[in-house]
């Protein structure tokens, strides 16, 4: 693992460089969100997408997560209903994990049996300067052990994940909630997992 430390309130660009072309040439990394560290990869690199599997310890069909850019860029990748629109325009970008009806251009290794996905856009500096320089979305999946500890701090998942990880973009020591994840495949919220942000949902 190449570890190198970036500023998580104007995050420099040659890092953030580095990590786009980890991505493009298909390495699995770690970098910070507005809520917990997570484990990602090109979401278009299947053979990245099991390595990520294999570290989490989850079967293939146990769905993950993805970031987008913003709303317009999670249209693309789900299918958006105006009472959808409504709600993530209020939230976003924050600490939520909407689960969304998947588009064909999902991939099916990662879309749950009912075809849907997850899908974030984080309130944080490094993955909008991460997400605008690579251009496609990016896996999310928390930084954790196979029994489901999650690893908060920069030298528990060097010394976890060290062997398992390409790169790894360190910003310090984050929060201890996850985010807040949200079923809008109907025509109500549904509140999936509580996490961070939960008391100022805006609906």
């Amino acid at each position: 693992m190449v570890r190198v430390e970036i500023n998580p309130h104007d995050p420099q660009v040659r890092h953030i460089k580095r990590a786009a072309d980890e991505l493009a040439r298909g390495s699995v990394i770690c970098y910070p969100t507005d809520t917990i560290y997570g484990i990602g990869c090109d979401i278009f690199n299947k053979k990245a997408i099991e390595r990520i599997y294999r570290i989490k310890g989850k079967g293939f069909k146990a769905p993950l997560s993805f970031i987008c850019s913003d709303l317009s860029n999670i249209a693309e990748y789900a299918h958006v209903s105006n009472y959808a629109y409504k709600v993530m325009r209020r939230c976003l970008p924050g600490p939520y994990t909407f689960v969304l009806p998947a588009t064909r251009l999902v991939p099916k290794i990662m879309m749950s049996k009912r075809k849907t996905v997850g899908i974030r856009v984080p309130d944080n500096a490094i993955c909008h300067a991460l997400l605008e320089l690579f251009g496609k979305p990016i896996i999310s999946t928390s930084a954790s052990l196979h029994d489901g500890q999650v690893l908060h701090f920069p030298e528990d998942i060097e010394h976890h994940l060290n062997t398992f990880i390409d790169f790894f973009l360190d910003s310090g020591p984050l929060g201890m909630d996850s985010s807040t994840v949200l079923d809008l495949t109907g025509e109500k919220l549904v509140i999936l997992r509580e996490g961070k942000g939960l008391d100022k949902l805006p609906v």
